[in-house]
């Protein structure tokens, strides 16, 4: 009896356990299902989202684009073609931005243009009463040398002459700045040896060097090239030159030296003189700058520069994509012994 009751009971519990099975059979691929069901309602409802963010980032690449044509010289843009929403707004806010740079850019273009023509006329109102003046000093101090008790108007002539040499200088040197700054000099981009450069610089300085009792020395290397204007580099580098002999006392030496690296072709340019003040060397390229020595040696009736000549020399390197620094040199104990300026034309592949 007790043995038919177990056998019904394990019986029972048999079917029951059975049972449990089967149902948790099927509850298991109905859970799975809504997992996948609420996996792909997410995915879809995701979808929306990703392509506006997909949309936000063209047109942000747009918009980067459009800057970047901006940033290299492009004027002719047009941002109204964004469509609505805070991006459009940007660009909106943008195409304001640019159309007013570019007419600010056109207002200092016709301002740069102004002063040029208004210094070109004024340089060359000033040149034909000086050729006048010139030959007109020229007849009177012939006249003078004639008459030997005249000896001291004579003198005074020979300062007037001195003078219209200087002024004759500023004015040349001022119509050469004018058309840089009004961009009407068309510089050459050829293979210049900086041997030639140096020949042509130095040659009409020969008369003035000896005269000044400066000893020039040059040392180039073989080879030595950039590729600029010869005509415009040797015209800077004159003026170097021309304001190291100023600077240097008789029995002094001007060295010009030029080497090739792998960055650059470099020109280096020293005297023996005093030196650069260091409160002048900030200001030293600077239109009709004067240091202190310049304004002592003024004093007297003397045609040495009349501080342009370093500003055209640096404008006309840096037209060429070059560089020109300058610097006091020193002696091996830390002594300044003369100026030193650098000359750099950078190579467009390194």
């Amino acid at each position: 009896m007790v043995a038919e009751e177990s056998r019904s009971h394990t019986g029972a519990c048999g079917v029951g356990g059975a049972f449990r099975r089967g149902r948790g059979a099927r509850v298991l691929p109905c859970r799975m299902a809504r997992r996948r069901l609420a996996l792909i309602a997410s995915m879809l409802a995701s979808i929306p989202f990703l392509a506006l963010t997909w949309r936000r980032y063209r047109m942000l690449a747009q918009l980067s684009e459009r800057i970047d044509d901006v940033l290299h010289g492009e004027r002719s843009l047009d941002f109204s073609t964004m469509a609505e929403g805070e991006l459009a707004i940007l660009g909106s806010e943008l195409d304001k931005m640019v159309m007013r740079l570019n007419l600010t850019a056109d207002e200092l273009a016709r301002e740069k243009q102004a002063l040029a023509d208004a210094l070109a006329d004024i340089s060359h109102q000033i040149k034909t009463p000086l050729t006048s003046l010139s030959i007109t000093t020229e007849l009177v101090r012939k006249h003078l040398a004639e008459v030997p008790e005249c000896a001291e108007d004579l003198e005074r002539m020979r300062r007037i002459e001195q003078l219209e040499i200087r002024v004759e200088h500023l004015v040349a040197t001022l119509l050469k700045l004018a058309r840089l700054d009004a961009g009407t000099i068309r510089l050459a981009c050829d293979r210049v040896l900086v041997g030639d450069v140096v020949g042509a610089a130095v040659q009409p300085l020969a008369v003035a060097l000896d005269i000044a009792d400066v000893v020039l020395r040059t040392d180039v290397a073989d080879g030595c090239s950039f590729c600029g204007d010869l005509a415009w580099t040797a015209e800077a580098l004159g003026n170097i030159v021309k304001n190291c002999m100023e600077h240097t006392p008789a029995g002094g030496t001007v060295r010009i030296t030029a080497w090739e690296d792998a960055l650059a072709c470099r020109i280096r340019v020293t005297d023996t003189g005093p030196g650069i003040a260091e409160k002048d060397l900030p200001h030293i390229f600077e239109r009709f700058y004067r240091g202190a020595c310049d304004d002592e040696a003024g004093s007297a009736v003397n045609p040495a520069g009349v501080g342009i000549g370093l500003s055209l020399a640096q404008s006309l390197i840096t037209a060429q994509g070059g560089t020109l620094t300058a610097k006091n040199a020193r002696d091996d104990t830390g002594r300044v012994c003369g100026a030193q300026f650098d000359i750099a034309f950078f190579r467009a592949i390194v």
